[in-house]
């Protein structure tokens, strides 16, 4: 059975740091992309960041370009997204997502099978 649990999110200030872990199950990873995706209230889910297979490249959402930074453990089975500078316009509900699709739909949430229930990033000012 595939499992994907995030943790790590919380209430912070603005510039502060949070990093984000998804403990994956049921999959290999090696054969996966991996990615964290957002989705603030009203909106729809965002392109954040994203590892591909196995794991030497990784690509960004515009608006995190430069402070987050997503990694992944490919034999503990978890990504992570360690995230700087945070702002208020990053709160949102944040999914981890597993996807064997072309490198070119890397940043589309529906070329992502598998997902989180999310965890939650609210920042204040």
């Amino acid at each position: 059975q595939v499992q994907l649990a995030e943790s790590g999110g919380g209430s912070v200030q603005t510039g502060t740091s949070l990093k984000l872990s998804c403990l994956i199950s049921g999959l290999t990873l090696t054969n996966y992309h991996l990615a964290w995706f957002r989705q603030a209230p009203g909106k729809e889910r965002e392109f954040v960041a994203a590892s591909k297979r196995p794991g030497a490249n990784t690509y960004y959402g515009q608006s995190v370009e430069g402070r987050f930074i997503i990694s992944r453990d490919n034999y503990k089975k978890m990504v992570f997204l360690q995230m700087n500078n945070l702002r208020p316009e990053d709160t949102a509900v944040y999914y981890c997502g597993a996807s064997q699709a072309a490198l070119s739909a890397i940043r589309q949430s529906e070329m992502y099978r598998y997902w989180g229930r999310g965890t939650q990033v609210t920042v204040s000012s």
